[in-house]
């Protein structure tokens, strides 16, 4: 198998603004791939751009009326804000089809073992997004839809997520209690509010104190989550 990582990116995901100050910014992706040129890792990285997903693979974890909404946007309106922290633009839709598109092209990738490992750079993110509305920046909840893709199209049984975030990924545990196949999800949220105390069967919740040191995640990386994917066997 392959050992060389796949990149995954698209130009548009660029085009996608939500006003100067926003922390949901093109930015990220640029200094993402400023520092992986800077430290010769494009060199060790096959690039790809992202396809488009169609509303079929949204269908998949997201409400019908849900996705013509997003898709419906009225080229007339400057801007709709979809939730206090997530705004629409004339130029949001092909960056978050191109976003979801991403993790379902690095899932046909890995499964057909063309690369070992897939690193999507895209945005805007997804883990928020639950099924019938956006939430947090996000649009579509592009992990799941990755995962729903992994288990229509190659039969996956059980799927692991490992969610490296603040905030606790609210969306994608909602696809996993709605997900007729297993799913395990793990997060180590410490933002209030966030779902930090969720518990679930299908959560392996670790929360974390603001401000910790590498040490305290590497412990919550050795004690609860490596035995619970040993068990799991994804």
């Amino acid at each position: 198998m392959p050992t060389i990582i796949a990149y995954i990116d698209h130009p548009d995901c660029l085009l996608h603004e939500m006003g100067a100050g926003h922390p949901e910014r093109p930015s990220r992706i640029n200094a993402i791939e400023n520092k992986m040129r800077a430290s010769h890792l494009m060199d060790s990285v096959h690039h790809y751009e992202a396809p488009l997903a169609t509303r079929e693979q949204l269908a998949r974890v997201h409400d019908v009326q849900y996705i013509d909404k997003v898709f419906n946007f009225n080229d007339q309106d400057e801007y709709v804000y979809l939730d206090p922290d997530t705004m629409q633009t004339p130029q949001s839709l092909p960056a978050v089809l191109r976003a979801a598109g991403a993790l379902i092209h690095a899932t046909d990738l890995v499964l057909t073992n063309q690369h070992k490992v897939a690193f999507c750079n895209i945005r805007p993110p997804g883990h928020h997004a639950l099924p019938d509305r956006a939430m947090g920046f996000c649009f579509f909840n592009n992990v799941a839809v990755g995962v729903a893709h992994a288990i229509e199209k190659y039969g996956l049984e059980r799927v692991a997520i490992l969610d490296f975030d603040v905030h606790h990924g609210n969306g994608t545990d909602f696809y996993g209690r709605s997900s007729r196949n297993a799913l395990l999800h793990f997060s180590t949220p410490f933002y209030p509010y966030s779902g930090a105390d969720t518990i679930s069967d299908h959560i392996i919740n670790v929360p974390l104190p603001a401000y910790s040191a590498g040490e305290l995640f590497r412990e919550a990386v050795t004690k609860f989550w490596r035995p619970a994917l040993e068990q799991f066997a994804p």
